[in-house]
């Protein structure tokens, strides 16, 4: 067995040992609690236990008891560390919920991000500093020793010295390079991407020693920054062959029975409505007309549910997932192919399983009542958005009536949501055309139909009427646990620097008593149109806290909503999946230990799918970088058109009005005068010239310098 396996089953052992302090087991009883079935494993097992108590970190009874140790006088604890951008460490303590220990950076010893180490506290502040500075800061310390290593693999540029190679990290956190062995390269070549594993680091006073596992290619061609963003995230890009084979059992065909077990809707008006290039059909959509001018809304959810049980190894992996990532040329799903985009895909002309909602709307766009069944449909179309909002326009085509009538029932509600405190954000996308080996060739913005708007605001609706459905709960149900999508008010230090930066492009926002979802909808409302619109949307997303999942409700800020939840993309969205689960068990009166094992589960489960959402974020984020500086490689020396979309002490952050692509002036390349910062008002100003750049101003660039291992475009002014 290799070195690593026995690494990651020291890890599991310490983490599955620190959640049961109080509790001791046998290596049978871990072995059953950690799956490990095969013998070869369970020999493993054993041989981890045995050193980690050999290492005395962890206890052993009578009778080969194994358990966690008690934290002795010394306060010395074990936790996983997290080094932040600054390079400051963050420990979060076993078992989860035990607190963090900060750790300065020059206290991290040869600990890397993701290790599980034990910590020794420094000696506590004088209690009378703390409540005169008013501030709670987290216990601080130093790492002691590193238990035992994540493995997580480190993806950089692979080169050669006189004597020696070495890997410079991507991740600058890591501040060292890796020294590699003549016999562990791989076959690399300098100027190759890699990715490499450390496998030894004894001194901080020396670089750590590893291996290369894997080649991605020449650094700085496409194919290789691509795969590199993967790695860089830790991707995954293959399904276990475990996960695979429990897919290859699920039937494509539905069993008779399950007929009689559902709302038959085979025969209403359904259809589904999405991207061009879509392959997985979360929802359906219908409409109908009632009495007093009523309308019966109907969103028609793929029902994953019925085929991803709980506690497979399906859904495990699903879990470790969290969510589809769609980066710039590919997507990495969260369920197999043959889920994702065949069985719980709502195809069109074939019968799919499904949960639906059905919500009585009055003409002004109240809710009136609503339904949630399960259902069996029958999709009669497959429109994309641009197909829809050409019906919309000329009142012709397939299904002209029904779409027209929602189209005005979308407005209605955009209407009402607004009014209620709603913010619409019109972040502006864009998306890529390719040429035949996959390069970049022309950057589009996305333009936001009334197609789209009206899917969102149907999606809305859904999301919010089912966590009404939960939240707004009967007296007699004092624990109903669930998924909430919850967004908190901005943060009073950001909203004042947004505050700020809106003043100085000539616009203001008043947040005396703090700021409400309508004046941020008032100033958003006023730019729009305008050349600045979509560099004040970027900073005012940015100004927002990031909205997560939690079993807490604590509402949506920037919706403006009480109770709100994420139940339409089960096919790329875990909570969803999560979400349909539970309403099916509260309709069939939820058992009260069932309630209570939710209780205890969904935090975690919360936390691991905010998680995986802001690494896929990251991921996404950093895969349009780099083909955007692929494409940005084709234009050297061109001139365009930009927006400051930033002021700092070293340049100017400039975005491409046309393109959105962002890039940096650097104060080096401004030689035509010394400049002076002014960062309260977001401000060069030449000490010679008093010629001004400020945020927001619009500049005349040429493209300089373009850096495809960076994922940096320079950007020179034109007069």
């Amino acid at each position: 067995m290799t070195t690593d396996k026995l690494e990651e089953l020291k890890n599991k052992v310490l983490v599955f040992l620190a959640k049961h302090p109080s509790e001791h087991f046998k290596a049978t009883v871990l072995a059953r609690r950690l799956s490990i079935k095969e013998k070869a494993d369970f020999r493993l097992l054993n041989q981890a236990l045995n050193e980690l108590y050999q290492s005395k970190i962890i206890d052993r009874g009578k009778r080969k008891h194994y358990r966690h140790t008690v934290a002795p006088v010394t306060h010395r604890s074990i936790g996983i560390l997290t080094i932040t951008k600054p390079g400051i460490g963050i420990v979060n303590l076993l078992p989860p919920g035990d607190g963090v220990v900060q750790i300065p950076s020059r206290f991290l010893n040869t600990a890397l991000d993701g290790d599980t180490v034990s910590v020794a506290l420094f000696a506590h502040p004088d209690k009378s500093s703390k409540e005169l500075n008013n501030i709670e800061l987290p216990p601080e310390g130093e790492v002691v020793e590193v238990i035992s290593r994540s493995q997580q693999p480190i993806v950089g540029t692979f080169q050669k010295s006189k004597h020696f190679y070495f890997v410079i990290p991507d991740d600058k956190k890591l501040g060292r390079d890796i020294y590699i062995a003549k016999g562990k390269t791989k076959g690399a070549r300098p100027g190759d991407r890699v990715v490499a594993n450390i496998e030894a680091w004894e001194s901080k006073n020396l670089n750590p020693e590893g291996k290369v596992s894997e080649i991605l290619g020449k650094s700085g061609e496409l194919h290789a920054e691509m795969a590199a963003v993967a790695r860089e995230f830790r991707l995954p890009l293959h399904f276990p062959k475990e996960v695979l084979a429990e897919t290859e059992h699920i039937s494509e065909t539905i069993p008779k029975d399950e007929y009689k077990n559902r709302t038959d809707l085979r025969k209403l008006l359904c259809f589904t409505i999405d991207p061009e290039d879509a392959k997985d059909f979360d929802d359906a959509v219908s409409l109908e007309d009632v009495t007093n001018g009523n309308l019966r809304l109907g969103v028609h959810i793929a029902d994953v549910s019925h085929f991803v049980q709980e506690g497979t190894t399906l859904d495990r992996e699903a879990l470790k997932r969290g969510t589809s990532v769609y980066l710039a040329d590919e997507v990495i799903p969260m369920l197999p192919e043959k889920l994702s985009n065949n069985v719980c895909s709502l195809r069109p002309k074939e019968d799919r399983l499904t949960y639906s909602v059905f919500m009585i709307i009055s003409p002004n766009g109240i809710l009136k009542d609503y339904e949630i069944i399960k259902s069996v449909i029958h999709s009669k179309a497959r429109f994309t958005y641009e197909e829809v909002q050409k019906i919309i326009e000329s009142g012709k085509g397939n299904f002209a009536s029904t779409i027209i009538t929602m189209h005005k029932l979308s407005q209605i509600l955009l209407k009402k949501r607004m009014k209620e405190g709603g913010i619409d954000f019109e972040s502006v996308e864009t998306k890529f055309r390719f040429d035949s080996e996959g390069k970049p060739t022309e950057i589009v913005k996305k333009e936001r139909l009334d197609s789209h708007r009206l899917i969102e605001e149907f999606m809305l609706m859904a999301n919010q009427t089912v966590a009404r459905h939960i939240g707004l709960r009967k007296k007699e149900d004092h624990i109903r646990p669930f998924v909430y999508r919850v967004h908190e008010p901005p943060p009073p230090d950001k909203l004042q620097d947004f505050v700020s930066f809106v003043n100085h492009l000539g616009y203001s926002l008043n947040i005396s008593g703090g700021v409400t979802t309508k004046a941020l909808q008032k100033l958003l409302s006023e730019v729009k149109g305008k050349e600045e619109e979509n560099v004040i949307n970027e900073v005012a997303i940015r100004t927002m806290a990031k909205a997560i999942y939690s079993e807490k409700n604590t509402g949506h800020f920037g919706l403006g909503f009480k109770y709100y939840t994420h139940f339409t993309s089960p096919i790329r969205r875990y909570p969803d999946l999560v979400v349909h689960r539970s309403l099916y068990e509260y309709s069939n009166k939820m058992p009260h230990r069932r309630r209570e094992q939710l209780q205890k589960m969904l935090p975690e489960v919360c936390k691991q799918a905010s998680e995986t959402e802001r690494v896929a974020m990251e991921a996404e984020r950093a895969s349009v970088k780099v083909m955007q500086v692929e494409y940005m490689k084709r234009h050297l020396g061109d001139q365009f058109h930009a927006i400051i979309s930033g002021v700092t002490n070293f340049g100017l952050f400039v975005e491409i009005t046309d393109l959105l692509v962002e890039g940096l002036i650097h104060v080096r390349d401004m030689e035509d005068d010394y400049y002076v910062f002014d960062d309260k008002h977001y401000m060069l100003t030449g000490k010679r010239t008093k010629k001004r750049y400020r945020l927001g101003d619009k500049v005349h660039i040429q493209v300089i310098r373009v850096d495809p291992e960076e994922r940096e475009i320079d950007f020179a002014l034109i007069e």
